[in-house]
């Protein structure tokens, strides 16, 4: 349970600085979208770093139904108890990221409950959503012990800004963006596109995470 805990509070606190974050910077912005969607990124980055060195030790600092779904079905472990926990760690990230989009809306004096209208529909940003999962994937399997914050945070900063879509990458934040009418939503009639595309590139991720091994020298 207190590993479920840290799932859920974690991603529940990356949404609220997501959401949070974007709520400001359209603020503060003045209508300039490439500094809102900086000072977006650079809160992201730095939120997500804290998370994943202070609640890796705890659950693993998952976040994302994708990188748990992956870190299952890669344990070697038999039985479904991997997959049950692996269930309760996703509806944690889901729970997790609907409460930090309220408590973002609170905090900034706006209905709590929303619904976004911000459509984002098209092949390029589903495919720019399977280019960041697959990549994510990749950088969480590939880094080395101790540098997975510092790697994955930094992944995703630069993928704010590589892909069409700003970088979900994360089945979990479209959920909890779904409910905040502001710079960071995602309208929920594109939800689905975007969750199926984050699956499929996670699922190609992990298919190319083992051929990026070192190279094994001869005898």
């Amino acid at each position: 349970m207190r590993r479920v805990f840290a799932e859920f509070i974690g991603t529940a606190m990356l949404l609220c600085a997501v959401v949070g974050s974007g709520i400001m910077a359209e603020r503060l912005s003045g209508g300039n979208d490439g500094v809102a969607l900086l000072a977006n990124t650079l809160a992201t980055v730095f939120a997500l770093f804290v998370l994943i060195e202070v609640l890796g030790p705890v659950s693993g600092a998952h976040f994302n139904p994708v990188v748990t779904a992956v870190l299952a079905w890669r344990d070697p472990a038999p039985g479904a108890a991997k997959w049950r926990t692996a269930f309760f760690y996703a509806v944690a990230q889901l729970a997790g990221a609907v409460l930090g989009a309220l408590l973002a809306n609170a905090m900034f004096d706006q209905s709590v409950v929303q619904v976004s209208t911000k459509v984002r529909a098209s092949p390029g940003l589903w495919l720019a959503e399977a280019v960041a999962a697959a990549g994510l994937i990749v950088v969480v399997l590939r880094a080395p012990p101790g540098r997975a914050a510092v790697l994955v945070s930094s992944y995703i900063g630069a993928a704010y800004w590589f892909t069409a879509s700003t970088s979900f990458a994360n089945p979990a934040a479209v959920v909890g963006r779904m409910c905040s009418d502001s710079f960071a939503g995602i309208a929920p009639a594109s939800a689905l596109a975007f969750i199926l595309a984050q699956f499929a590139g996670g699922a190609a991720g992990a298919l190319l995470a083992p051929w990026l091994r070192p190279a094994t020298t001869s005898p």
